[in-house]
């Protein structure tokens, strides 16, 4: 242990679950909170089995301003990973007011229990739905915003409230990670994606495709201006990036300042590419049928990463074929992901 503590809050998701285990592997004491509400509770249980030791585990929401009183008070805490929220960008769409409630009057909660005790080193989960559709490519940390769904917008709303806190008080010091696709699992297999019904993104999609949960792939447009015609993404290993949080937060224990970084690998993959990785991978066929384009999607989007290079010294290092294999072990091992 290197006697700093890190509050991870949906530490118990996707991309928490595996930024608990950089953490601990790190040397990090690791506390979480998680709501439970897109995750299980088994998920702790395997970070906790990676790690070697004992994890932290509030089961409790980041709006309930009482429970954060608590929870500072009992323990602690050196740097706040902030990975609670929401990210479906239809789901957005449809509720709105549930997107703005969990991703900014959350956050809002913690970062006023955060202050009220003195704790302002926070990094912040933020994504690269804030850029919207693409002017030039690839895209820096200095291209335009314009969030195109709601979304986009509270994770942008969250990055303008760190900043106007930072200006009011240089005493916070603050990472905020534009995530471009998170994709992959654990090399073991045992912590992964586990999409609530039907996924939304691809990676998950083709897995469950390859496994014969789902019949086929939907390929959204293939008339775009790309090599093969399909969408090109800028995939990141999930373990990259949990790599890059335990980056940030080493950065902040030393440095004063506001960052904003992207967290990608600088290069895309088309729609097409990830199912022939997929099915390399596998070793199974991806039946995938040809369907229109969807309204808001672009042709191609991908990040400059050469800032989080130079300032954190972090780059993502597993390719395709990695992201594939990993995601294939996991669904695997967890036809079911976390539950029965």
């Amino acid at each position: 242990m290197n006697g700093k503590t890190v509050l991870v809050t949906g530490g118990a998701g996707y991309i928490g679950t595996h930024v608990c285990v950089e953490l601990a592997t790190a040397g990090f004491g690791v506390v979480v909170i998680d709501n439970l509400s897109r995750t299980h509770r088994g998920a702790i249980d395997r970070v906790e089995a990676l790690a070697g030791r004992s994890i932290d585990f509030v089961v409790g929401d980041v709006r309930d301003s009482a429970l954060l009183e608590n929870l500072f008070a009992r323990r602690r805490i050196d740097v706040v990973i902030h990975l609670a929220g929401l990210k479906a960008v239809g789901e957005s769409a449809a509720q709105p007011l549930l997107y703005y409630d969990n991703n900014v009057v959350g956050m809002i909660a913690l970062c006023r229990a955060m202050d009220a005790v003195g704790v302002r080193n926070f990094v912040y989960s933020s994504s690269a739905t804030v850029y919207g559709a693409p002017k030039f490519l690839p895209m820096t940390e200095s291209h335009p915003l314009a969030p195109a769904n709601p979304y986009g917008q509270s994770k942008l709303i969250g990055e303008m409230l760190l900043g106007d806190l930072h200006r009011s008080n240089p005493e916070w010091r603050i990472a905020m990670l534009r995530y471009f696709n998170p994709v992959g699992a654990h090399a073991s297999g045992t912590i992964g994606e586990d999409p609530c019904g039907e996924p939304n993104n691809l990676l998950p999609y083709v897995a469950q495709v390859a496994l014969g949960r789902r019949e086929r792939l939907t390929v959204h447009g293939n008339d775009y201006e790309t090599p093969d015609g399909t969408g090109i993404r800028d995939y990141i290993h999930v373990v990259d990036l949990a790599a890059a949080h335990v980056s940030a937060v080493n950065h902040l224990l030393r440095n004063e300042g506001l960052l904003t970084l992207n967290l990608g690998t600088g290069r895309g993959h088309s729609v097409l590419e990830v199912v022939a990785a997929f099915e390399r991978a596998s070793g199974r066929s991806v039946p995938y049928r040809i369907a229109g384009r969807r309204t808001g999607d672009v042709a191609a989007c991908y990040a400059d990463a050469s800032a989080a290079a130079s300032i954190l010294g972090w780059r993502a290092e597993r390719d395709l074929a990695s992201m594939c294999a990993d995601a294939w072990a996991w669904q695997t091992a967890n036809p079911g992901g976390y539950g029965p």
